[in-house]
């Protein structure tokens, strides 16, 4: 008798092969585990491009990677993530449940997203971050009111974003920099500083904190 993890591998393939059928894909899912109404591939104008997409993903049910997106090796996510056109993500990233990234950002290597988190388009995220739950990003400083070119923030490498944590447009987050749960952030945080409270208030990171994340 077929196990049923055979049954859905085979089931897989055949959808993907389905799905694939009548364009000339690039994502090869080599080794890859692509759970139940996983749509990889969505387009979104006439001539887009299928993703490209390296080996070990674990793309778990209900997630959305749309056309011209590049996705490195060992790439895993949460149940109904979305990532838009023109993203462009390296190895070993987590992208955790129901996280949007909106398209024609860019994410490093060893990058961990933890659940419920929104990432702007024209958002830039280096190696090694972390961000906590519930964190949300802006890229729009007067929202509808008048024409802005839309920018998300700027997270340097091995900066950790504490849970429900939001920021306004633009912001660039230094180096190793600490974003603390809750904190409102209104202006550029430099490299190994700390940024607490409602406005966030920057302050030094203690000596012990000094130091890049371990990820990956």
């Amino acid at each position: 008798m077929t196990s049923f993890k055979n049954f859905l591998k085979t089931r897989n393939e055949n959808r993907l092969k389905t799905f694939f059928r009548d364009s000339n894909p690039t994502t090869s899912l080599d080794n890859a585990e692509i759970q139940e109404n996983v749509i990889i591939g969505q387009k979104y104008k006439r001539h887009s491009k299928s993703p490209i997409i390296g080996i070990n993903a674990f793309i778990r049910s209900n997630s959305v990677i749309y056309d011209d997106t590049e996705i490195g090796d060992n790439f895993r996510t949460g149940h109904g993530v979305v990532v838009r056109e023109k993203t462009k993500i390296g190895d070993n990233v987590l992208i955790g449940t129901n996280s949007i990234i909106e398209g024609h950002c860019t994410l490093g290597n060893n990058v961990s997203i933890q659940s419920n988190v929104y990432i702007p388009t024209n958002t830039i995220i280096e190696d090694y971050v972390f961000m906590g739950p519930c964190v949300c990003f802006t890229n729009d400083k007067y929202p509808i009111r008048i024409d802005f070119d839309l920018k998300g923030p700027t997270i340097r490498r091995g900066a950790s974003i504490g849970a429900n944590s939001t920021f306004l447009s633009g912001i660039e987050v230094g180096e190793g920099a600490m974003v603390a749960a809750g904190a409102i952030v209104t202006h550029d945080i430099p490299p190994y500083y700390l940024a607490i409270g409602a406005p966030a208030r920057i302050k030094p990171l203690p000596d012990k904190l000094k130091t890049l994340n371990r990820i990956g």
